[in-house]
């Protein structure tokens, strides 16, 4: 029969969470501790990554405590209490800091064997006793899942209208479209008839601000520290799914997540080419962001752009499961940016499918993931016009549409844009827009037409451009 400190050292949990000039990281910490069942088997470990004006006075003033501070490495931690949870705070100037993957990879190497681990961002809400219902949660799929990971992207709060504008259903996790340089990203959607869920669901992606398993996840899948940003949750979904892994999406409410970001400062408004000119940083966002992708183009074999040499070490993929298996579990081509339309349509991924399909048969049930820029230089936008006018085009326009064009010239979509969408995507003399779509394979968009109207319907300007690839 297992003692009662058998059981506590069971359940402790690792909270990992990185933070960037965030000022709802105190109050997420203490909703964290405060609606947890047994903040005791808490341990929290914060990537602080602060300002000098942003200081430890916050945690002083909402009751952290039995402060000391010891250096590990080239850091500072600040170690402290709220009631029994113990929080750990590593300080990093914000200067110093080499983006979120590095400051999640960080605060993984103080691990110490906890029982279970739980990532997030530094701007929640809980429901009450979140640590209890997600340990249920997971242990309910052990039946059919040796390693699972629960995780999604996190229905939202508002800071300014809490709790009032909390959503009260569980949400998922959907594709949305392939970024042009390689990464695929994701959007949020509730969670159909969870009501009548007994367990959490297959899911396909990996959200990096909520993600809860057993601790070893955070040794075998640890973050890649020379990522940037965009490509860090793909990156995590595909290297755990090859580790054994399986991902589910919780069926209960556990947390509330923020996602306006209007109120913090971000790490490229302060990691700009003007702070490397002046000597403040090494390397700006642009810089790692670049290299980012082509690291993370490499880990999926989409290198034909990628300098030959990429080490990935252990950042790389597993060995239990092969990215093909993935690719086909998931229902994305990472090779041809391609999306099945059962993916897109969120019909729950089968684990263990078997590989039947030849690449023929694959490459058929694909679509197209097109993800195209349209920038317009404003000048060219007046020149381009059908009758001069006093106004500009832009200013005397009403209405947009911009059309995609394979080689062939053949028409694969449209985008309509009406007056305020052409006010907000007009920018420092540019008239800046994505267009994102699904179409067929074999289809690449090769050229396309910006045309503008009046409010008759009559063309004012059309802008024709070649699309690089």
């Amino acid at each position: 029969m297992s003692s009662a400190s058998d059981h506590a050292m069971e359940d402790t949990i690792f909270v990992q969470m990185a933070s960037y000039r965030d000022s709802q990281l105190v109050p997420t910490l203490v909703d964290l501790i405060r609606q947890s069942t047994r903040p005791e088997l808490l341990r929290i470990v914060v990537c602080w990554q602060h300002a000098q004006q942003e200081t430890l006075a916050e945690f002083w003033r909402r009751g952290f405590g039995a402060w000391h501070c010891k250096t590990v490495g080239d850091w500072q931690i600040h170690s402290m209490r709220y009631g029994e949870a113990k929080l750990e705070l590593i300080d990093v100037p914000h200067l110093k800091t080499q983006g979120a993957c590095w400051a999640r990879n960080l605060i993984q190497q103080h691990y110490r064997g906890e029982r279970y681990m739980l990532q997030l961002d530094s701007h929640h809400r809980f429901v009450p006793e979140w640590d209890r219902q997600l340990i249920e949660m997971l242990n309910s799929l052990r039946p059919v899942s040796q390693r699972p990971v629960l995780t999604t992207y996190l229905p939202p709060f508002d800071p300014e209208n809490d709790p009032d504008a909390r959503k009260a259903y569980p949400t998922i996790m959907r594709f949305s479209r392939f970024s042009p340089e390689g990464a695929v990203f994701f959007r949020t959607a509730p969670l159909d008839e969870w009501e009548t869920c007994e367990r959490p669901i297959p899911a396909r992606f990996y959200s990096a601000h909520f993600a809860f398993a057993e601790g070893h996840f955070a040794e075998v899948v640890p973050h890649d520290p020379f990522l940037f940003f965009h490509g860090e949750e793909i990156s995590i979904a595909a290297r755990a799914f090859t580790h054994g892994y399986d991902l589910y999406h919780p069926h209960r409410l556990i947390a509330w997540h923020e996602y306006q970001r209007k109120y913090r400062p971000k790490m490229w408004n302060d990691h700009t080419p003007q702070a490397k000119e002046s000597g403040d940083i090494s390397e700006d966002w642009v810089e790692r962001n670049d290299r980012s992708h082509r690291r993370n183009r490499a880990l999926f074999g989409m290198s034909h752009d990628v300098e030959p040499g990429v080490e990935l070490g252990k950042y790389g993929l597993g060995s239990e499961r092969t990215l093909t298996q993935y690719e086909r579990y998931a229902g994305i081509s990472f090779e041809h940016r391609g999306v099945q339309q059962r993916t897109l349509d969120r019909v729950p991924p089968v684990l263990n499918a078997p590989i039947a399909d030849s690449e023929a048969a694959w490459k058929a049930s694909l679509l197209r993931s097109n993800d195209i820029r349209v920038c317009v230089y404003l000048p060219a936008l007046d020149q381009s016009a059908i009758e001069p006018s006093e106004l500009g085009v832009l200013e005397s326009a009403s209405s947009g549409v911009a059309t995609l064009y394979d080689q062939n010239d053949t028409a694969l979509h449209t985008k309509s844009l009406d007056s305020g969408a052409l006010a907000e995507h007009a920018k420092d003399s540019w008239l800046d827009f994505n267009v994102v779509f699904e179409g067929e394979l074999e289809k690449i968009p090769a050229r396309l037409t910006v045309d503008l109207f009046d409010d008759a319907g009559h063309l004012l300007a059309r802008v024709k451009q070649t699309i690089e690839t």
